[in-house]
């Protein structure tokens, strides 16, 4: 029997030895794409914005912006419109509109009480744009009034001691020159309207050129709110957000004097006979007497 050379020994392969003996950067690199696409997810998830939480809107939201807030507050530009405003077609419908939101004993004492105004005259300041009045019970009247300190010899201040109504009845005063503004105007506009119409007759017909005396002191203005009830409308409660400055006017007499006023002007021609028939029931003012005081006297 021939014996041929024996086949090359081939060693048994152990399979599990054989996934023993696999390269250990085999897993690692297969695991490598997991690890990767977590981290990345990771770093989404916490870089993104964090999601909102469903809430009711904001009510009482107001500026953040502090400058703002100091440039409105200190401005000599024409004051932020007023807030919305009831409108009446006569003074009869304001009349109906007021009976049912002010005590009735109040309303009563609207141009009976010496010294106050009537219905005719908040329909005219509200037609004219001068006052606003919110839907509330009772009512809040809203009104930018300009103050102007008129300085005169001796650091003295002019004051309006007091008025000459036209019922005849005497209302005390004694502050500085004030006036209701007009819509849009601003308080230096206001300064000038307002000298000339209640110190322009002293000047004899020259008020025209009234606005060449006038001159406003400057770094004067300042501003604030006031919040009471009218005098001039009994249980009407009233904010006042008040414009002052003082001003030097070339010309007044150095002693007491008294100026007439103006009769009412103002309406456009849709409204004109409404007002006019408002103001000749409306209580106005027919003069203004004036003195001279010292700063320290007038009240704040």
């Amino acid at each position: 029997m021939f014996v041929g050379p024996s086949p090359p020994h081939t060693p048994l392969v152990n399979r599990r030895n054989i996934n023993n003996h696999r390269p250990r950067n085999a897993t690692v690199t297969s695991a490598l794409p997991d690890i990767f696409l977590a981290a990345v997810s990771l770093l989404f998830l916490w870089s993104s914005p964090k999601p909102l939480v469903s809430l009711p809107p904001n009510r009482f939201s107001f500026p953040l912006n502090p400058r703002r807030r100091s440039i409105t507050a200190m401005s000599r530009r024409s004051p932020p419109p007023p807030p919305p405003t009831q409108r009446f077609a006569n003074p009869q419908s304001l009349s109906d509109w007021l009976e049912s939101r002010l005590p009735s004993d109040s309303f009563a004492a609207w141009g009976v009480k010496p010294g106050t105004k009537n219905v005719h005259n908040l329909w005219l300041e509200l037609s004219d744009g001068e006052t606003s009045l919110a839907d509330s019970t009772p009512p809040v009247r809203t009104v930018n009034v300009v103050t102007v300190r008129v300085i005169g010899k001796n650091g003295r201040i002019l004051v309006e001691a007091h008025q000459e109504l036209s019922d005849g009845s005497i209302r005390e005063r004694f502050r500085p020159l004030s006036e209701k503004m007009k819509p849009e105007e601003s308080p230096d506009e206001a300064v000038f309207r307002a000298i000339k119409e209640e110190l322009g007759s002293i000047f004899n017909g020259d008020g025209d050129n009234i606005g060449q005396r006038i001159k406003i002191l400057p770094g004067t203005y300042n501003r604030r709110v006031e919040e009471r009830n009218s005098l001039s409308y009994p249980g009407l409660p009233a904010r006042y957000a008040l414009h002052s400055v003082n001003a030097t006017v070339e010309g007044l007499p150095e002693q007491d004097f008294c100026t007439e006023e103006k009769e009412y002007e103002g309406g456009d021609s849709t409204k004109d006979s409404v007002e006019t028939l408002a103001a000749g029931n409306a209580v106005t003012v027919k003069r203004h007497y004036w003195k001279w005081v010292s700063p320290d006297s007038i009240r704040s």
